[in-house]
């Protein structure tokens, strides 16, 4: 319930006034079943505008620091994540991870919608960066289709390090489904798991206009541009 009433009544009007929001591609989401929606990453406001456009409910997997932060603010956030329907995952790696496959594989198996950011955290420039292979795994061990999704404008309304919203016209545009049935029985192996990310992270290029960088967001924040170059687990 308060999913709808965030979209339709307590927040997305006054998102739609100051976004003038337009979704492309609409036609290659499917109204029912489940898949995954793999979006580029820029603002914060990507986790609201995806959801406003979209029809049907998306569920992403959000970090447990989310659900987990002290005092009335925490709270808060708290409520409004868990109200929208949003998972908590502890993103700190080894059964971690395990724990968000499986928490993003019962996602899918109820026929959902589940949302994922595959560069693992926002852009820090602006520009595309390599995907985590997480969403490989749990579209090979799911089967499940992938949809490439690139948020257009969020960057300017919501720039980085600002908590300001500029009105702005964002879009919103739907790739065509991805299918990597061509890998059954393949997964768990690095360089597969490689290869679905790559063709994801391609295509979002495509979709978006941006730049690409083969380096890690989080690398790049941190300033330890020597870990991007390694292969991925």
């Amino acid at each position: 319930m308060w999913y709808w009433l965030f979209k339709y009544v307590l927040i997305g009007p006054f998102l739609r006034l100051i976004g003038r929001p337009r979704i492309e591609g609409l036609e290659h989401l499917p109204r029912t079943g489940p898949v995954i929606l793999a979006s580029n990453h820029l603002a914060v406001v990507d986790s609201l505008y995806l959801p406003l456009t979209v029809p049907r409910r998306i569920t992403f997997l959000a970090k447990s620091e989310y659900f987990t932060t002290p005092g009335i603010k925490g709270r808060l956030t708290k409520f409004f994540y868990s109200a929208a329907g949003q998972v908590p995952i502890d993103r700190s790696g080894g059964q971690a991870a395990q724990a968000a496959l499986r928490t993003a594989t019962r996602v899918l198996e109820d026929g959902n919608v589940l949302g994922l950011y595959p560069e693992g955290t926002r852009s820090p420039d602006g520009r595309l960066y390599k995907g985590k292979t997480g969403l490989a795994r749990i579209a090979l061990e799911t089967g499940v289709p992938v949809i490439p999704v690139a948020m257009i404008g969020t960057d300017v309304m919501n720039p980085i390090g600002s908590k300001s919203y500029r009105p702005t016209k964002i879009t919103v545009r739907l790739g065509e489904p991805l299918d990597f049935s061509r890998y059954e029985g393949l997964g768990g192996s690095r360089f597969i798991e490689r290869a679905v990310t790559d063709e994801v992270m391609y295509e979002l290029m495509k979709l978006s206009g941006q730049e690409y960088v083969d380096l890690y967001a989080a690398d790049v924040k941190s300033g330890d541009t020597a870990q991007s170059s390694a292969p991925a687990a």
